[in-house]
């Protein structure tokens, strides 16, 4: 299924190596919309890697975060073999919850550290939750073969709703060139989460 994927002429990954923080985004581009942007951005002012897969304009594919595998992708492989501890961004919409981060995912210390970053950045516009029986069951990213756990560390699996990436009807009238300052606010926390975290922390 993801070599499939990989296999479209569209779909483009991006792979680069630095610290051994890293932040990925496999279902960026126009898929769930941003994500790539606000992980390439973190990683970039943080010193630290980036993988990410963006689909082409009306390419809406998913592929189910557990079949994303390395063994099909040169560029992931390469990530995973260089990166510690990770954080994956992904976006997500359900009614009730529009203003509401989730940080799932296998290391939960790192989870905590990621959702403090995000409340003194977001708060009180945004609630973060980083409680996993307070997490919907399928957005909890707790699957071994999540590309996020996969290093040595695992990491953590951040959902975002459309509004904090810039969408829906909260930001109707906005320049669309013009990033919103809740998205920057993102990028800035992620951006400091991975540069304050040590293992020591864990």
């Amino acid at each position: 299924m993801f070599a499939r994927l990989l296999s479209h002429p569209e779909v483009r990954e991006h792979c680069e190596l630095r610290g051994p923080f890293g932040f990925l985004a496999f279902h960026g581009g126009s898929l769930e919309r941003v994500t790539d942007e606000i992980a390439a951005d973190a990683a970039r002012a943080a010193g630290a890697s980036y993988y990410g897969l963006v689909m082409p304009p009306s390419f809406r594919w998913h592929v189910p975060s557990n079949r994303v595998d390395p063994a099909h992708s040169a560029a992931l492989s390469a990530f995973l073999d260089h990166v510690r501890v990770a954080v994956a961004v992904h976006g997500y919409g359900r009614a009730g919850m529009f203003t509401t981060l989730l940080c799932g995912g296998r290391n939960r210390p790192l989870a905590a550290h990621v959702a403090t970053a995000l409340r003194q950045r977001l708060s009180p516009h945004y609630s973060v939750v980083d409680d996993l029986d307070a997490i919907p069951a399928n957005l909890r990213g707790l699957h071994e073969a999540n590309p996020v756990n996969r290093p040595p560390l695992a990491g953590v699996q951040l959902e975002l709703p459309p509004r904090v990436r810039g969408m829906g009807p909260f930001w109707t009238g906005w320049d669309r060139s013009v990033r919103t300052p809740h998205t920057t606010s993102v990028i800035d926390a992620l951006a400091e989460a991975a540069t304050t975290w040590t293992e020591a922390g864990r």
